[in-house]
């Protein structure tokens, strides 16, 4: 009965060749080629996947703040059309920042965030920090104003940059049609 001890205290394997069996004892441990190779292949793709992501930071920023400007813009435009009364966007590219007013030049409270004034600071929102409004130009001022019709007062543009990445909102001066470029 001593073979039946478990675990054995040798691990032996066996293999037969053309002029007999032969006996390979001893302890093996360690890992196979294979998978050294199915571990290194499995960290290639997950590199793969994140560097993309990594560098690309300042692109998924730049089209979040142009998402944003232009949501907000065409939610000045919509409250001027349902409320029958001026609404306007103002834009300071030294602060970074731009906000809403209605027709009387106060800031209008936000709209989900209660209790707050619906003002966008990029410099201190932590997601779009490295995006820049670089230039704002609504017929040489930095203001856009919809009026009960949802016209603006002029056309435009605002220009943000985020690392080597510029986009371009635009504003059409008749209709208020707003697109991202």
């Amino acid at each position: 009965m001593p073979d039946l001890i478990y675990p054995p205290k040798k691990i032996c394997h066996s293999y037969i060749d053309g002029g007999g069996r032969y006996e390979i004892s001893g302890s093996h441990s360690g890992f196979t080629i294979v998978e050294l190779l199915i571990v290194v292949v499995i960290l290639a793709i997950i590199g793969l996947t994140a560097l993309p992501m990594i560098s690309s930071a300042g692109s998924v920023q730049i089209r979040s703040a142009a998402n944003m400007i232009s949501a907000d813009l065409e939610y000045a435009r919509s409250l001027a059309i349902s409320r029958g009364q001026n609404f306007c966007v103002e834009f300071d590219k030294n602060t970074e920042r731009y906000w809403i007013e209605d027709q009387a030049g106060n800031v209008i409270p936000h709209p989900v965030k209660k209790g707050f004034d619906y003002i966008v600071d990029f410099q201190n929102d932590g997601r779009l920090n490295s995006v820049d409004i670089t230039n704002v130009d609504f017929n040489m001022t930095a203001t856009v104003l919809f009026d009960c019709l949802g016209s603006p007062d002029n056309g435009g543009t605002v220009i943000l940059q985020a690392d080597a990445h510029t986009t371009t909102i635009s504003v059409e001066p008749v209709t208020g049609f707003i697109s991202i470029q």
